[in-house]
């Protein structure tokens, strides 16, 4: 089975990206964070699938 998230951690290897950018900026640019759980043992994960269609919407055209 397909994994269907990422961790913040994971999403800015993925994005070669810092872990502050991605708390920071992602959600900003697009990327909305999923919260599971609550208080401070609540976990940000972003989808697999938004990643890699937000992605896709970075691709410069060649001009």
């Amino acid at each position: 089975m397909a994994r269907q998230f990422m961790s913040v951690r994971e999403t800015a290897e993925y994005l070669k990206m810092s872990v502050p950018w991605v708390y920071r900026e992602a959600p900003r640019v697009g990327l909305a964070p999923y919260r599971f759980g609550s208080g401070k043992n609540a976990k940000l994960q972003f989808k697999v699938s938004d990643i890699h269609a937000w992605v896709k919407q970075q691709r410069m055209s060649a001009a």
